[in-house]
This record gives structure tokens, C-alpha cells and sequence, in this order.
């Protein structure tokens, strides 16, 4: 998005007025996503996903593993 789009006078709010003004966009979304239906595709996914971690465990990575995994990439 340029400048001399119609959201220019957003560019132009303080760091911190964007970064809620994102914030606030992203919980918007995130409460719209919460109501719509899964799809049957992820669905099978996720239950392929939970049958193999449910019949090895030790194939699961520990969620503080994870985040480390992700701020060291």
C-alpha cells in the first residue's frame, strides 16, 4: 500500500496508534474466523495429525521447544 492511498492519513498516526489499530484489525478477524466451519479436508487432516501423535507421542515437540525452534530461526 502507497501513501496516496486512501488509508495515507493512517501512515501518518504515531507508531503506537498503528501498532493498535493493528492489533484491533487482527482481533477483528480473529473473531469473525472463530465462526466459521472448519473444512473437511482439515478436518482429516487434524485427525490424521492426532492418530499418529496418539500412537507415538514421542513424535510430539513441546511447545516451549517450538517457540525456541521459532525465535532462533
Amino acid at each position: 500500500m502507497n501513501a496516496s492511498s486512501q488509508f495515507a492519513a493512517l501512515f501518518e498516526l504515531p507508531v503506537a496508534e498503528r501498532l493498535q489499530l493493528v492489533e484491533d484489525l487482527w482481533d477483528s478477524i480473529a473473531a469473525q474466523r472463530e465462526n466459521e466451519p472448519v473444512s473437511e479436508a482439515v478436518m482429516v487432516e487434524l485427525r490424521a495429525r492426532k492418530a499418529a501423535f496418539d500412537a507415538d507421542p514421542s513424535t510430539g515437540i513441546p511447545w516451549a521447544e517450538v517457540k525456541r525452534r521459532l525465535r532462533d530461526s
